[in-house]
């Protein structure tokens, strides 16, 4: 029989590349495509040449061809544009949500299927179950601690089609000892970190060359102005850093972000009393579920509201566009643009922005 080709996508870390050093071990005629969607050096420094070369040298390991596709413009219309507008608005988008939706598993998966890929694979830490009934489910990986279903809560039933993730069953620690094993030169890269393709960077700095800074009152929420924001865009709730209050400080705690008003421009805090960042429930749009159909209009389930985060019981109930969300336990600083993901005990049902 012939073999199946599958197109991976390589990032230049240790993840993609174990992902394809599996494939090919199982048998797939596997194909490395690296993504450029970002092409403004970092600093100074352009990331991505470095990325494409540890590709480079794991392909040539592996023996494999490997390919680069700019996806940059796509990136800017459908990522980076929604990111800006998000800040804007004073909410905390979560970009690597809507790059794996608009790009990984959009232009992405498009373009691999038209090189002839029978799959495409990436190296995210879940799994994926092509059902009998025609459904694909998300599924959590085996490393509860790496799982980024979380970041996956958009994408499609069609997106899922014909999609593998070889590291469902793998910790962190096996991946990079694979690696190491099989002498990639990925095995001790640290993982990346910042803005989806973006990279770590001076964010305030990098924010200010698009949006421009409206400073405005920092204000308790006695209605005591306490000191300057420096832009509604920088600040998030719960954050307790780059406040540059210390000098009011007293021996009830740190001060920390718990409301912004947009329009007024005024950056509200609490000193040393979190009870404000609580909340017991939170509303939710454009939700989509994957491969899950509720059968009830009130339901409960587990659900995360950002990424590092305990899976949290909920009660579920459906609305005309979303849904509210009651917490079984009280909430932290959940935060409008962010997304709240549902999940049962194995799966990842899906998710909405929390507005």
């Amino acid at each position: 029989m012939k073999k199946k080709t599958v197109v991976v996508g390589m990032s230049g870390g240790v993840d993609s590349s174990v992902a394809a050093l599996l494939l090919k071990e199982q048998g797939y005629n596997v194909i490395g495509l690296f993504m450029l969607n970002w092409e403004e050096a970092a600093d100074g420094a352009c990331t991505a040449e470095g990325d494409f070369e540890d590709v480079r040298r794991v392909c040539a390991l592996l023996d494999i061809p490997y390919y680069s596709v700019n996806f940059a413009r796509q990136y800017a219309d459908r990522v980076f544009s929604h990111f800006l507008s998000e800040y804007a608005a004073g909410r905390t988008p979560n970009p690597d949500v809507l790059c794996n939706r608009e790009i990984k598993f959009g232009p992405f998966r498009e373009y691999a299927l038209s090189m002839g890929a029978d799959y495409i694979a990436t190296g995210h830490y879940c799994g994926v179950d092509h059902n009998a009934d025609g459904r694909h489910y998300l599924l959590k990986a085996a490393d509860a601690g790496k799982d980024q279903t979380y970041f996956l809560n958009q994408v499609t039933q069609e997106q899922l089609e014909r999609v593998l993730f070889p590291l469902a069953g793998l910790k962190k620690e096996e991946v990079r000892a694979i690696a190491a094993s099989n002498g990639l030169s990925t095995a001790k890269k640290k993982d990346s970190t910042g803005i989806c393709f973006i990279g770590e960077r001076n964010f305030r700095a990098f924010l200010r060359q698009y949006l421009p800074a409206q400073p405005g009152r920092i204000v308790t929420l006695d209605g005591e102005d306490v000191g300057e924001h420096i832009g509604l865009m920088y600040y998030t709730l719960g954050q307790r850093r780059g406040l540059d209050l210390g000098g009011k400080q007293g021996e009830s705690g740190r001060w920390f972000v718990v409301k912004k008003d947009v329009k007024n421009n005024i950056l509200y805090v609490s000193h040393g009393d979190e009870s404000p960042l609580y909340t017991s429930s939170c509303e939710v749009k454009d939700i989509n579920w994957i491969g899950y159909m509720p059968e009830r209009t009130t339901f409960t389930c587990t659900a995360k509201f950002r990424y590092r985060q305990s899976e949290q019981g909920v009660k579920v109930t459906l609305t005309e566009g979303g849904a509210h969300v009651d917490f079984d336990e009280p909430q932290r600083a959940v935060t409008p643009g962010q997304y709240a993901v549902f999940y049962d005990a194995t799966r990842c049902l899906g998710g909405g922005v929390i507005i």
